[in-house]
């Protein structure tokens, strides 16, 4: 019993492991006492139930147990983050994006290296991001990206839409605003996504009363988050930039304002590759590829692999033969398909980016 108790693991895999199995992070001096309590409490445990329970389910049942005062930080931590529909976001989603695609450098420059590296930036006077917004067409890839922050900060994921805090009708939106961003500044660590931005935060110049009391409300949260010392970032997207109140795009608001635009021949290159491996495939050649799609969006790139699945799936059902999807297939299938991407979109959007980009 005490050899397996004792088993040595390096400080920064306990936290590692401790966070993997219960989302819940700890410092790697913390981890290490709390690993071997893990240990010890899974070897209790399938002594008395005669099997092995496995590493996350004595994790989770000995955090769960381990303070009977439900009142614990912990505790409340814990329930805000179900409460909130907090989950964790794998950190390989931030390696489908391309490295020569320009939002993902200012990402990592501007963001993912100041809040990774915040002794350095504290050295060097560096205000770390607490607000950001993502702007371009429809099927760009926004949501994509807060979804890579997460998993590569590893910090819980949180979406809040126009439509849950519609839930109650449009006379609460502003209240159910204030409710979310009151739990927001409570948490460790978290991305608070709101997608549509534009639905809650729209120019005051011609809106209604209540549109006009939502886009004030946000504007007073915002601060309020702001001066919170915790690792919360808040990050919105929109399709319609131009849609929001001028007083969300003046400095001071948001830290950053980025374009997530089209995407180059890399980019394209490297959705593809993701989505070819999900195939049964036979000499693919993906450079080509790469150059019949010079508009299509991730999401248009999406669509035409779930037609060629469903067509391969078909083949193969109906000849009872195996079927391989090859570059022709694909390419045909493309050349059926109208990118989301016109001459007029990325024209505005060009426009967009020399009036409201900031980071």
């Amino acid at each position: 019993m005490e050899a397996y108790i004792k088993e040595v693991v390096e400080p920064e895999v306990c936290s590692r492991k401790i966070y993997e199995a219960s989302g819940i992070r700890f410092d790697d001096e913390a981890a290490v006492d709390l690993w071997q309590n893990i240990i010890r409490h899974k070897w209790i445990l399938s002594e008395k139930l005669s099997r092995d329970i496995g590493f996350r389910t004595a994790c989770i049942d000995y955090l769960d147990n381990f303070e009977a005062n439900k009142d614990s930080a912990l505790h409340k931590q814990t329930d805000l983050l179900g409460e909130m529909g907090a989950r964790a976001v794998d950190n390989d989603i931030w390696h489908t994006i391309a490295e020569s695609q320009p939002p993902k450098r200012v990402v990592q420059r501007r963001i993912i290296l100041p809040l990774t590296e915040n002794n350095l930036s504290k050295k060097h006077g560096v205000t770390l991001p607490r607000t950001i917004i993502f702007f371009g067409p429809p099927g760009t890839g926004k949501t994509h990206f807060v979804k890579a922050i997460a998993g590569v900060l590893s910090w819980w994921y949180i979406e809040v839409s126009p439509s849950m805090l519609m839930a109650e009708g449009v006379e609460k939106i502003g209240a159910n605003l204030r409710a979310v961003m009151e739990k927001a500044r409570k948490l460790d660590e978290a991305i608070i996504f709101i997608d549509e931005f534009e639905e809650i935060a729209a120019s005051r110049d011609n809106a209604d009363r209540v549109d006009r009391s939502i886009t004030n409300e946000f504007l007073k949260q915002v601060p309020l988050l702001k001066k919170q010392d915790n690792n919360v970032l808040l990050i919105c997207a929109t399709n319609y930039i131009r849609m929001l109140d001028a007083a969300l795009l003046r400095p001071g608001r948001f830290d950053c304002i980025i374009p997530v635009g089209l995407l180059d021949a890399d980019g394209r290159k490297t959705i593809l590759k993701q989505y070819v491996s999900t195939l049964n495939t036979k000499d693919v050649d993906l450079d080509h590829l790469a150059e019949l799609t010079p508009r299509f969006t991730p999401a248009d790139i999406e669509l035409v692999f779930q037609n060629i699945a469903q067509y391969a799936f078909e083949q193969e059902y109906t000849s009872k033969r195996e079927f391989f999807v090859t570059t022709e297939i694909i390419a045909s299938e493309m050349a059926k398909f109208k990118p989301s991407l016109t001459e007029e979109v990325i024209e505005a959007f060009n426009q967009d980016v020399k009036e409201f980009s900031r980071y």
